[in-house]
């Protein structure tokens, strides 16, 4: 693994920090395509992009804080300023709101928006945890005799430190070294981020209903991130099932609901987006 990239004098360039900003500028490249696609003006991107960039951080900094909750009563300070740290379903939920906010504003529909930046998430999202899988910062998986099993004993958080105290320890004897071949969780979600956003951006031309392209998404992804948890180690929250995997079955079933009731209705309306906004150049 490799955290730190290279230094250019007091400036250390992280691996998971230029990987977030590289999916950030391909997501907002995408959300840039679709938007002018649609007949959006330019400027919906920039803002759509602007709102998901501060609210995306702050929701996944803030889950990931409460997911820690004693290790950050422990530290505060450390937890809340760690550049590394991110839960992505808090960062959905949280810009997915604001981004809600502001479609009201600009009266135009939040499923006409939220198919329009539905392969940019799903692509954003894999890149992200190719950063994720550089850093080891504990995204990794459990150990495994696989030939591709990866050594993450360079990553910012230590195998033996993340594995401590769980069952997995107990079967090393009581302590899980540092060069245990893991799953790359991080490199499957990106292979299969990379497999959704082909789906997603296949079909993201039929002559849908406004959202049903993002209820494929909410399925598609939450199924990868459900079943990927399976091989990963984090603390139950219901049902013996992790946080992200009680998030990923509400978004299927709600994704599942939604497409069931498109197919049940053909006939429903679609925007058209206005020529008076097609034309706007935002606020002057």
């Amino acid at each position: 693994m490799i955290p730190e990239l290279f230094k250019i004098g007091p400036l250390t360039v992280y691996s998971y920090g230029l990987m977030l900003g590289i999916a950030f500028i391909v997501g907002s490249y995408l959300l840039s395509a679709e938007f002018k696609r649609k007949l959006l003006p330019e400027y919906f991107s920039s803002e759509v992009t602007l709102l998901a960039i501060i609210f995306g951080i702050v929701g996944a900094k803030v889950f990931h804080l409460f997911e820690n909750w004693t290790d950050f009563i422990n530290d505060p300070v450390e937890m809340a300023f760690n550049p590394g740290g991110l839960t992505f379903y808090g960062g959905l939920i949280i810009a997915t709101i604001s981004i809600y906010i502001y479609a009201r504003i600009k009266k135009v529909p939040f499923l006409f928006i939220t198919d329009g930046a539905a392969p940019a998430l799903a692509l954003s999202y894999g890149i992200g945890r190719i950063g994720c899988h550089l850093a080891g910062d504990g995204d990794y998986g459990v150990p495994t005799s696989l030939p591709w099993g990866t050594n993450y004993e360079n990553g910012v958080v230590k195998p033996s430190i993340m594995f401590r105290g769980s069952e997995i320890e107990k079967q090393f004897g009581g302590f899980v070294p540092d060069n245990t071949p893991l799953h790359p969780t991080p490199i499957y979600e990106f292979i299969v981020a990379v497999i959704i956003f082909y789906i997603l951006w296949r079909y993201r031309k039929s002559l849908w209903s406004d959202g049903r392209l993002f209820m494929v998404y909410l399925v598609l992804s939450g199924t990868a991130r459900f079943l990927v948890e399976f091989i990963r180690l984090n603390p139950e929250l219901l049902w013996g099932l992790s946080e992200a995997q009680v998030i990923s079955v509400i978004l299927i079933i709600i994704g599942l609901s939604a497409t069931y009731y498109y197919i049940k209705h053909p006939d429903l309306s679609r925007f058209e987006v206005p020529e008076t906004l097609a034309k706007s150049k935002g606020k002057k």
